[in-house]
């Protein structure tokens, strides 16, 4: 198999990045892989797939017998992308399936001289061009990318799309039918063998105290309310529960604020930016991660992936995706105000440790292993791509 790899690549912060290099390595290993260099992008010193794939220009075009894989997801850093879909032998990763911020950015470049109305009106008829005709007096909603998710005119340039979740292979086979769709289990790097412990003292984190941790940006729409509310009740009921949030920016001022609203503003720890060859080993110091988004784009998570592959049990919402993962690697939190609660019940269930929460660990990681490691995911995409072309 003959592949030219069209994506984001680290340092753009963009999701995508991290799955490019964790997958690449052991795709490179099973097939011929060219990989396009994004537009003014310049490999990193320490860039890892030396003698692994081969870095071509931007402008590469594809040769007659290799299959170009084309990835997407919902930001500008994925414009340059675009006026690589309708060519032959094209197949589209789909990272999202709300692709609306894109289509917006695509409206307000020069990639062509159609208008957002236009490009609207493509994706969801009339309807979509009435939402276009709103924003021009003001009016506009926050879940409009959700209710018009815009993933289509991008699918229907290509000749398959794959996604990462049975919930989102679902959606493409109705409302795309006839275009070739496959599942792939989305890979983040196996952290191997990993000292707890070590980490735990790194973070600060004292023997007894229960972890809860949130990977990158604790927002609104990732569950701030539910999750401050659920280790505040946690605290109230003597649990000696922390949260740590890991990453660059992830405790903001405002963040801060609602923490200490809570009551709960010194059980907070900001790990702050965390080195890349460090990183995946991080989510092992937690007890319990935690994973929500309200509204969710409907795509498997890449942080809830990184907690299994540590061992590490992750609270996800109770909806879409996130039923795939199994519930004692994954519990659920309903949606609405008895998360807190129930966050609180399972920080106290973590607390007391025993079998129970050992069942949680190994099914945490007995999931990644069946699903999501860099090189099953390598062998499912090169077999559907094989039998689609």
């Amino acid at each position: 198999m003959k592949i030219l790899w069209a994506s984001p690549l680290p340092p753009v912060r963009s999701g995508v990045s991290d799955y490019a290099v964790e997958l690449l390595g052991a795709l490179g290993s099973r097939a011929q892989v060219r990989v396009v260099e994004p537009m003014e992008w310049r490999p990193p010193n320490d860039w890892p797939l030396v003698g692994r794939v081969e870095l071509v220009p931007t402008g590469t075009e594809a040769a007659p017998d290799e299959v170009s894989l084309v990835h997407l997801g919902n930001n500008p850093h994925h414009l340059w992308l675009l006026e690589r879909l309708g060519r032959p032998r094209t197949a589209v990763v789909l990272h999202d399936l709300v692709l609306h911020h894109l289509l917006v950015e695509a409206a307000a470049s020069d990639i062509d001289p159609r208008s957002l109305e236009d490009r609207l009106r493509e994706a969801h008829g009339e309807p979509g061009a009435a939402l276009a005709s709103a924003r021009k007096v003001g009016f506009t909603g926050r879940r409009d990318p959700f209710l018009f998710p815009a993933w289509q005119p991008f699918a229907a340039r290509a000749d398959a799309v794959i996604v990462h979740s049975r919930w989102a292979t679902d959606i493409v086979r109705r409302d795309a039918p006839g275009l070739a769709v496959g599942r792939i289990g989305l890979p983040v790097a196996d952290p191997g063998g990993v000292d707890r412990g070590a980490i735990r003292t790194r973070l600060g984190l004292e023997d007894g105290e229960v972890a809860l941790m949130h990977l990158g940006f604790l927002t609104p729409e990732k569950g701030l309310v539910a999750i401050l509310g659920g280790v505040a009740a946690a605290t109230r009921a003597g649990v000696a529960a922390r949260l740590v949030l890991v990453g660059e920016g992830a405790a903001g001022s405002d963040l801060k604020r609602a923490a200490e609203a809570a009551g709960i503003g010194d059980r907070v720890i900001a790990t702050g930016w965390i080195a890349p060859d460090d990183f995946p080993s991080v989510p092992a110091a937690a007890d319990l991660g935690v994973v929500l988004r309200t509204p969710s784009a409907g795509e498997t998570s890449a942080a809830a992936v990184r907690f299994l592959a540590c061992g590490t049990p992750v609270a996800v919402g109770g909806q879409r995706q996130f039923l795939e993962l199994p519930e004692p690697a994954a519990p659920r939190l309903t949606p609405g105000p008895s998360a807190p609660a129930e966050l609180a019940r399972l920080l106290a269930v973590a607390a007391d440790g025993g079998e129970a929460w050992a069942r949680r660990r190994r099914a945490a990681r007995e999931i990644y292993e069946a699903e999501h490691t860099p090189e099953l995911a390598a062998d499912q995409l090169l077999t559907f791509l094989g039998k689609t072309f």
